[in-house]
């Protein structure tokens, strides 16, 4: 009876673990690391059943926090000091792939189904309080 409790948990926190990785992203989203080297995406990967370190509950988690391979776009600055040395793509400097735009979106889209998530637990809580209201 209590499933569809741990059920919306986890999904509550997976959401939370969805918006803070956005949060992360968006934070760095003009973080530059090295020379051809920049702030790399990450994304959460999402598995559903029973997770490694809890077999016995249902639902969703996040399996892993992975790392976007789409290349960042390139940015003419020879005066940089991460600007490329040599090579084809010389007084380049190379940008996170971090598109702000979709990650506004992706965190939109993460706090309504968190929302979603606490109406359903909500829901739930209401429907178990009337049913032991009849049984007592």
């Amino acid at each position: 009876m209590f499933g569809v409790f741990d059920v919306s948990t986890s999904a509550l926190v997976a959401q939370r673990i969805r918006m803070d990785t956005l949060a992360g992203n968006m934070a760095n989203a003009h973080t530059l690391i090295g020379e051809d080297r920049a702030y790399q995406r990450r994304v959460p990967v999402f598995s559903v059943g029973a997770s490694a370190d809890q077999p016995d509950q249902p639902g969703v988690h996040v399996a892993e926090i992975a790392l976007d391979p789409r290349p960042g776009d390139l940015k003419w600055d020879p005066s940089h000091p991460f600007a490329i040395k040599s090579g084809p793509n010389q007084g380049y400097v190379r940008m996170p792939n971090v598109n702000e735009l979709e990650e506004m979106v992706n965190l939109i889209e993460a706090s309504r189904a968190y929302e979603a998530n606490i109406n359903v637990f909500n829901a739930t809580r209401a429907m178990v309080g009337g049913a032991l209201k009849l049984i007592a």
